[in-house]
């Protein structure tokens, strides 16, 4: 079944006298990217977080975090931000000027930005702490692809359910089909006896040439291939590969065929299955941008 580019995981364990938890966030994305934000003395994991991430997933943007904290293990550290300082500065200075306001720019005032100034926790280079991290990595990553193959599964059964929507739309519009071809035949020699009355030049021609005027009207080739479409896309979507692009692909065909069926059938009731059924192709367009 296919698997949603959407998942969560996060583990957490007491270490020291504080915590130890590893996040792991997944959303959209069109090819597989990977941000893993580590403690320095951690940075070697980054590396097996990577590899753990691309045996799960195909597409999308994994971030990991590890975040500690509260332990004895660490030690804090102010960090400051100079540039932003002065963006900050500048930017009220401006305001300042526009507005014409009084009062000056100081120190205190410029500290009341949190994100100026900032206390991070630095720690130490300890082994256990690490393997305690790397386990707890390995199981967020587990946790987020599990979750992504849970909704993978509902994603798969609202977009089913909605293709079943189009294949009756279909079935009603291929069963008005072999209608309209005699109907607009019919319908175009009464116009045309109405405008000509009793001077029709060559009866056989003019009903050769509205035969072939109606025959553009059978929309009997798009339905087949709107079938085999369908087909290929639940075939797909069963399947166990990656296939969120194929799908994609498939629903533009799809869409392809029933604007042609909308555009040839000058009637009334396969124009309204025709809108139902692009209502519904867009709809699974909006899911599918979700799959791996």
């Amino acid at each position: 079944m296919i698997k949603s580019m959407t998942g969560f995981g996060r583990r957490q364990e007491s270490w020291s006298d504080g915590t130890v938890s590893v996040e792991v966030r997944s959303v959209n994305h069109r090819f597989l990217e990977t941000s893993i934000r580590l403690p320095k003395s951690m940075s070697g994991l980054e590396e097996r977080f990577k590899k753990t991430i691309q045996q799960h997933c195909m597409r999308g943007r994994v971030d990991l975090t590890v975040l500690l904290q509260g332990s004895r293990g660490s030690a804090r550290a102010v960090q400051l931000d100079v540039e932003l300082a002065k963006q900050y500065h500048q930017a009220l200075r401006t305001l300042q000027r526009t507005l014409k306001l009084k009062g000056s720019i100081d120190i205190g005032l410029m500290a009341g930005f949190r994100d100026i100034i900032a206390l991070s926790e630095q720690p130490t280079d300890d082994p256990k702490l690490t393997k305690m991290v790397e386990k707890l990595g390995l199981l967020a990553v587990s946790d987020m692809a599990k979750m992504r193959e849970k909704e993978g599964g509902l994603l798969a059964q609202d977009i089913l359910a909605r293709l079943d929507q189009v294949r009756e739309c279909r079935s009603a519009v291929s069963s008005r089909a072999p209608h309209i071809a005699q109907e607009t035949f019919d319908r175009m020699k009464q116009r045309v006896e109405k405008l000509l009355t009793d001077s029709i030049p060559d009866l056989p021609r003019l009903n050769q040439e509205l035969a072939l005027y109606a025959d553009r009207c059978d929309i009997t080739e798009e339905l087949v291939r709107l079938d085999t479409h369908m087909i290929q896309f639940e075939r797909a979507l069963q399947g166990t590969e990656p296939v969120g692009k194929t799908l994609d692909f498939l629903l533009q065909e799809m869409g392809r065929e029933v604007n042609t069926i909308g555009s040839k059938a000058n009637d009334a009731a396969i124009r309204a299955d025709v809108v139902r059924m692009k209502a519904e192709l867009e709809r699974m367009r909006e899911q599918i941008q979700n799959v791996e």
